[in-house]
């Protein structure tokens, strides 16, 4: 209990001697102080961290453009260890946007000085040369991406940081973010797939072979792999339709529960224009038709196994079955619906 009291006392002294080395501009106090956090994090306790989070959240616009990043993943750790989301999100998100903007900008400039293979941005720290070529600010932002990635995948893990994300503000940076992976061919997989992920989102599933039909609500499932394994608990494992019945571990670690488990399909998930919506892809995949998502089931055309899980081990996720569907319902809702085998299979 000493060691973890001090280790909370020396996190907190570690943040205060940030907020001094960033108003005095002391690039190299700023350092030092970081190190300092870095070695009593683990020591300190869930208020110091939620204090913390705060007051870095607070001055992160501020940290020098080379350190900024390795703050923000300071701040997404203690978001992880109970830290307010809510409170540091902007601070992470306003800084992702300016890194992803800024890194767009590095990989035109490459472009426009000669091209060649891009440096691997997890690889060794950029050299002298790279700051003539890019600039300073370009070259700091693509090296520190993927911790905009990391410290941002924290925060996008919780709903409550999902939901207060303006949908202008998520398409702008989904945006952006395409366009340096189409310039750059790395993928930020991880990021697109958490700004993809949809919140109590209505959901309509048409059951082709017996031609039934249910209204849904889908919240935080970070792959269709995951809305898969929970579509077959809520319709086969509900006695609504045939097919494998997903166990309750399987369902357990698709919603909250840690690890994964292996699983199997239960059903083929098809757009009602006929095209296949893949289980590597994302929920946000399937078309929205009069407002709400709608998906079709097919009988699986072969059997596929893979492990049940979430993407995001820290995200919580879950599918309601709201109701079935009336007869009425549903031949409005099949009339959207191209007949299996038509163009787009």
């Amino acid at each position: 209990m000493i060691f973890n009291r001090k280790g909370r006392e020396r996190f907190l002294d570690a943040v205060t001697g940030v907020e001094a080395a960033v108003e005095q501009q002391d690039s190299a106090g700023v350092e030092r102080a970081f190190q300092l956090m870095n070695e009593h994090y683990q020591g300190a306790g869930e208020q110091e961290l939620a204090t913390g989070a705060v007051r870095l959240a607070g001055l992160l616009s501020s940290v020098p453009p080379g350190p900024r990043g390795a703050f923000a993943v300071v701040i997404g750790a203690c978001v992880e260890r109970g830290a307010d989301p809510r409170a540091c999100a902007p601070a992470i998100l306003d800084g992702l946007a300016d890194a992803v903007r800024a890194a767009g900008e590095f990989c035109e400039r490459w472009a426009a000085t000669g091209g060649g293979e891009l440096p691997d941005p997890e690889g060794a720290d950029p050299e002298r040369a790279v700051f003539e070529r890019v600039g300073f600010e370009r070259a700091m932002a693509w090296w520190t991406l993927p911790q905009w990635e990391m410290a941002s995948v924290a925060m996008l893990n919780h709903p409550s940081v999902r939901t207060g994300l303006d949908a202008a503000r998520r398409a702008e940076l989904l945006t952006a973010l395409r366009a340096v992976e189409e310039a750059s061919g790395h993928d930020f997989k991880c990021l697109t797939y958490a700004l993809l992920v949809l919140d109590d989102e209505p959901l309509i599933v048409i059951d082709r072979p017996s031609g039934t039909g249910y209204a849904l609500r889908m919240t935080g499932l970070g792959d269709t792999f995951q809305l898969h394994t929970l579509l077959a608990d809520r319709l086969a494992g509900g006695g609504h339709l045939p097919g494998y019945v997903p166990t309750p571990r399987e369902v357990a670690v698709c919603r909250d529960a840690p690890g994964q488990v292996p699983t199997k399909g239960t059903f083929n998930l098809v757009a009602p224009d006929g095209g296949w919506i893949w289980n590597e892809g994302t929920p946000s995949d399937i078309p929205v038709v009069e407002g709400s998502r709608l998906l079709v089931l097919d009988p699986p055309p072969y059997e596929r196994g893979w492990p049940a899980g979430r993407f995001f081990p820290g995200m919580t996720g879950d599918l309601v079955l709201e109701r079935v569907l009336t007869a009425e319902e549903t031949a409005r809702w099949s009339a959207h619906v191209l007949p299996a085998g038509k163009p787009g299979n």
